[in-house]
């Protein structure tokens, strides 16, 4: 047994004494573990870099948001609305006046359908706080609706726009506002703006930027939910319209808007008191453009930015019946 047992720890030993001298051995040799740790290494570096690049961003203050052009860099957006006295007329242009109030860069042509400037419009553009320019000429007796008739006889507002438009050329004539004309070289666009339409206020800027005539659609009108060119690829290949579809530009007043130096390289464009029935927007637009050269705008004329309203004239019947009564409104109370 004691043989045994010395034997054993013997073969402890000398086990032990080899493991000790393959240690002792190895501990001078290369380690193979140093790529990893490095690699390890350069990845807590990477780390710390990234934290640093975005405690310095927290740190920054933001940018400045991107500030819209300045007012006097923008091309000057002529509207041009011929007006007539009704029992509605101040109240219709008090709404247009307050849209057009919204949009910079504006000059109001308001051409009033009289003999000379009233006071209810002279006072109504002092009022309003807009750039305007306030012309006046009577429509003729032979051009003019006659009792009982239906408003879409005869073309209105011809004379009016056609005055503008002289204005615009150097014509002169104003009887209030800005008397002088653009200056030659003047970066603008023309619209025609009926006094009892409604305006998006998006419309303007859709439209300020046109090279030559700009297009888009027009809601409630011609019978349909809206009327208005058809696009494809960008570009003017017909009109949405139900009545005389061949017309040259079956376009509402409200459906277009005029470069500014387009009208003046053509003197001769205007608007023609004899045309046909739907045919006096194709009057002007014929001296100015071809269809296909038309440039559409509001989303390629899927955007509905202006309605062809119309207020509803008011009944009188208590009104005339305190009139016969010799009690009517007085009449020193402007409406």
């Amino acid at each position: 047994m004691k043989l045994k047992l010395k034997n054993v720890f013997l073969a402890y030993f000398l086990v032990s004494i080899a493991g000790l001298l393959y240690a002792l051995v190895q501990l001078g040799q290369p380690c193979d573990c140093l790529p990893p740790l490095r690699a390890a290494a350069e990845q807590l570096r990477q780390k710390d870099l990234r934290i640093s690049q975005l405690q310095a961003d927290l740190r920054r203050p933001p940018p400045a948001p991107a500030q819209p052009p300045e007012p006097e860099a923008l091309p000057t957006i002529y509207v041009v609305t011929p007006t007539y006295a009704r029992l509605v007329q101040k109240a219709e242009l008090v709404r247009l006046s307050q849209t057009l109030s919204l949009v910079p860069r504006l000059h109001w042509l308001l051409v009033e359908d009289a003999e000379s400037p009233t006071p209810l419009v002279s006072g109504l553009l002092a009022a309003s706080g807009l750039l305007f320019t306030h012309l006046a000429v009577l429509t003729p007796k032979a051009q003019r609706l006659r009792e009982g008739e239906p408003g879409w006889v005869r073309p209105r507002g011809v004379e009016q726009r056609n005055r503008a438009l002289d204005w615009l050329r150097g014509g002169g004539g104003a009887v209030g506002g800005e008397k002088d004309p653009p200056p030659p070289g003047t970066r603008g666009v023309v619209y025609f703006a009926d006094d009892d339409n409604t305006y998006s206020r998006e419309l303007f800027e859709e439209m300020r930027w046109t090279r030559g005539v700009s297009v888009w659609p027009v809601g409630l009108v011609g019978g349909l939910r809206f009327e208005g060119p058809r696009v494809q690829d960008g570009r003017v290949v017909g009109f949405h319209t139900a009545w005389e579809p061949n017309r040259p530009f079956p376009l509402d007043m409200a459906g277009f808007a005029v470069a500014l130096p387009l009208l003046l390289a053509k003197p001769n464009a205007q608007f023609d008191a004899a045309a046909p029935r739907g045919h006096l927007e194709s009057s002007l637009l014929s001296h100015l453009v071809d269809p296909k050269d038309l440039e559409p705008r509001a989303a390629n004329c899927t955007r509905v930015l202006v309605w062809h309203t119309r207020t509803e004239k008011p009944k009188m019947k208590q009104e005339e019946q305190l009139q016969r009564q010799g009690r009517g409104s007085d009449p020193a109370v402007e409406v």
